[in-house]
Formats: C-alpha cells, sequence, structure tokens
C-alpha cells in the first residue's frame, strides 16, 4: 500500500516539480551538446594543428631541399672554378715550357757552329753570274745560318737591273739556296753612241759598247738623264715598245724577225724597220694589217734581192694602194 501511495504522490506532482525535471533534463542534454560541440573543436584544432604541422614540415623540408641545391650549385661552381683554374696552371706550364724548348732551340741555333754556313748555291742565273749574285747578298761562309735577314739579302740582290725576282731558301744546316728570276734583255736602245739593253717590259738593264746583235729601236722619247740602269723606259715608250713586239712577232711568223737590223718608233704613224743585210729600209706605217703587209714586205725582198733601197708598204692596202721598192741611187 505504501508503494502505491508513492506512485500515487508522483502522478499527482504539481506542474512546477515537473517543470523542474524537464529543465534539469534540458540542462543535461545542452551541457551533452556543450561537451560534444567542445569534443568536436578540440578534434578540428588536433587536426588544424596537424595540417600546420604538416605544412610546417613539408616547408621546413622544401627549404631544407632548397638550401641544400644552393649548397650544392655553390658547391659544384668551387668545383669547376677549381678545376679551370687547374686546367689553365697546366697550360700556362705548358706554354712556358714550350717557350723554354723555343728559347733552348734558338740559342743553341744561334751559336752552334752545326748551323754555320758552308755552301751557298745559285740557280737559275744565266745573264748574272753566281759570284756576282752571291757577293750583292752579303752572304759569307762561316756565317750563322740565321743570322741574317732574308727581305733585306733580296733587296741587295735585286739592285742589279738583270733580277727580276730572287727567293732565298735555308737548307739546314748549311746551305743557303739563292734562286733567281732575271730579265732577259730583247732589244737594245741607240743611246749617245752606245746601246742601253731593254727586256719587254721596258726596264734598262745595261749600258754598252756592244749591241749584242738585238734588233736596235730609235727614235724613243725617254730623256737621256733617265737611260739608267733598274730605270724604266717612260710611258709614251711603252706603248710604242708594244707595237715593237706586235711588229717582231709578226716578223717571226714570216721568218723576218732574225733579219730587223732596228726599228725606228719617232713617230707611232710611220714606224719603219732597217734590215742591214739587204741594205732596205722598210716604211710600215701605223701598227695596222701588220700580217699583210708581211707577206707583201717578204715577197718584195724577194723579188728585189740584193739592190738597196725603201720598200714602201705605208699605205692604205684595203683601199687599192700597191705596194712597191724604189731602189737606192748611188751618187
Amino acid at each position: 500500500m505504501k508503494s502505491k501511495e508513492v506512485d500515487l504522490n508522483l502522478y499527482y506532482m504539481d506542474d512546477g516539480q515537473v517543470n523542474k525535471n524537464k529543465k534539469q533534463k534540458n540542462n543535461k542534454i545542452k551541457e551533452r551538446e556543450k561537451r560534444i560541440k567542445q569534443s568536436k573543436q578540440i578534434e578540428k584544432e588536433k587536426e588544424e594543428f596537424d595540417l600546420d604541422t604538416e605544412t610546417v614540415i613539408k616547408m621546413t623540408n622544401k627549404n631544407r631541399i632548397k638550401k641544400e641545391e644552393q649548397i650544392r650549385k655553390i658547391t659544384t661552381k668551387k668545383e669547376h672554378i677549381r678545376e679551370k683554374k687547374k686546367k689553365k696552371i697546366k697550360f700556362v706550364l705548358k706554354i712556358l715550357l714550350l717557350l723554354f724548348i723555343i728559347i733552348g732551340g734558338i740559342i743553341f741555333a744561334m751559336t752552334s757552329p752545326i748551323f754555320n754556313i758552308k755552301n751557298i748555291e745559285v740557280v737559275n742565273n744565266e745573264q748574272v753570274s753566281s759570284e756576282t749574285i752571291i757577293s750583292l747578298s752579303g752572304l759569307k761562309t762561316d756565317n750563322n745560318i740565321f743570322k741574317f735577314n732574308k727581305t733585306e739579302v733580296i733587296k741587295q740582290i735585286e739592285e742589279n737591273a738583270y733580277i727580276e725576282d730572287v727567293k732565298i731558301q735555308r737548307k739546314i744546316p748549311n746551305t743557303i739556296l739563292i734562286d733567281v728570276r732575271e730579265r732577259v734583255p730583247k732589244y737594245s736602245v741607240d743611246f749617245m753612241g752606245k746601246y742601253a739593253y731593254i727586256n719587254t717590259q721596258g726596264y734598262l738593264l745595261e749600258i754598252s759598247e756592244d749591241s749584242k746583235e738585238l734588233p736596235i729601236i730609235q727614235g724613243i722619247s725617254t730623256p737621256e738623264e733617265e737611260i739608267v740602269p733598274n730605270n724604266r723606259l717612260q710611258n709614251e715608250d711603252l706603248e710604242k715598245l708594244e707595237d715593237v713586239i706586235k711588229i717582231m712577232d709578226t716578223a717571226k711568223e714570216n721568218g723576218l724577225d732574225v733579219e730587223i737590223t732596228s726599228v725606228d718608233i719617232k713617230d707611232k704613224n710611220q714606224y719603219s724597220i732597217y734590215i742591214e743585210k739587204e741594205g732596205k729600209k722598210i716604211h710600215l706605217g701605223d701598227k695596222s694589217n701588220l700580217s699583210n703587209k708581211m707577206i707583201y714586205i717578204v715577197a718584195l725582198i724577194e723579188k728585189e734581192k740584193g739592190k738597196a733601197g725603201d720598200i714602201y708598204v705605208n699605205g692604205d692596202l684595203n683601199n687599192k694602194f700597191q705596194p712597191y721598192f724604189r731602189e737606192k741611187i748611188e751618187i
């Protein structure tokens, strides 16, 4: 009966008590939710902390890797610099060694009697004797083969008008080879009762009493004071000399070149040649139509053989001019 009374008492609890119990229950629920929320917050903060820690670790690792990379680059650069220095030092040492060897070789070559000149050979010379060329060179036996200047020696040899070009060769250990190219006299210029030899380029080679049986060129305009060995004829004479060469080449084709004694070039429009053997002077006119003129000359020489006189081929062969011979009248 007592328990029933209790239950009845509970049943008949007033509304205030019920509200109180509900309130307590709600507070407990709220408190539990709060704890749950706090727990979640803690978990979240923990996760965030873990994330931050991981980020920090990653950043730390990244910085560490970056730093290691920088250290590696610096180390590599230093090694490269050291290697470069080593190579440079080796190169300098090689150069110094090479210079030492070269200097030593030069000193030996300049002082050793092994390299003293014993032979001086001259080749390709016909106009100038070997003795003259050696004398001009200034080279002497028993002098060191390296103790002379090639350019100076060449210049000294070329002082001779006959020498056009010179090459000097040292033949180790003791021989000097002098290779020359000479100018060859082809004509002689009538000069104050003497003869000045010239080549086909108009270089004056030598003045002599003898004409050497070379064709004599008369009537040049080059002043007498310029007729000196190693000089050259003036331009006007050089132009006429080209015509003389054409005349002689055409004469050679007809077998007359060896017969021509002299060529007069005073007037380029009235060239003439003289054949002493035949006593005939041939009036060529200008340089035109030389081949046809030579044919007439040969024919007239043959026709008038043994007669001294003048042959005229200086007219216009293309305009009915007829070459002719005029015999010299002895008084």
